[in-house]
């Protein structure tokens, strides 16, 4: 079978989500835009882990006869506890942005700068 897509792929597509990440954060003014762009961020990064792991015909890190090369399980580990983190960041600042809205009546950050 012939493989159409190029090996390079998925860093492109981490790099353009990645960028999107970092737009949302510094151009929006909604709080809630911001906390969007920083889980589009972790996750370009969590794609750059996943396949910086990844070996062409590697097999799972398993000790098993007449396989010598292996995917390397650490950056799997390291994603999941990464998720982990994201999911309560992010938690942690939608109460934030909750409080914020109670006490001050907006979500806009140039708003609140003024504050």
């Amino acid at each position: 079978m012939i493989n159409l897509l190029p090996p390079n792929l998925p860093y492109f597509i981490c790099i353009t989500l990645l960028l999107i990440g970092l737009y949302t954060m510094i151009i929006k003014k909604s709080l809630i835009k911001k906390i969007m762009g920083l889980n589009i961020f972790s996750t370009s990064v969590f794609l750059f882990l996943i396949s910086m792991a990844y070996r062409r015909g590697g097999a799972p890190p398993i000790k098993a006869e007449g396989v010598e090369l292996y995917v390397n399980p650490l950056p799997h580990a390291l994603v999941l506890t990464g998720i982990v983190v994201a999911l309560a960041l992010t938690s942690f600042a939608l109460i934030l942005v909750i409080n914020i809205y109670k006490e001050h009546k907006t979500l806009d950050s140039e708003k609140l700068t003024k504050l």
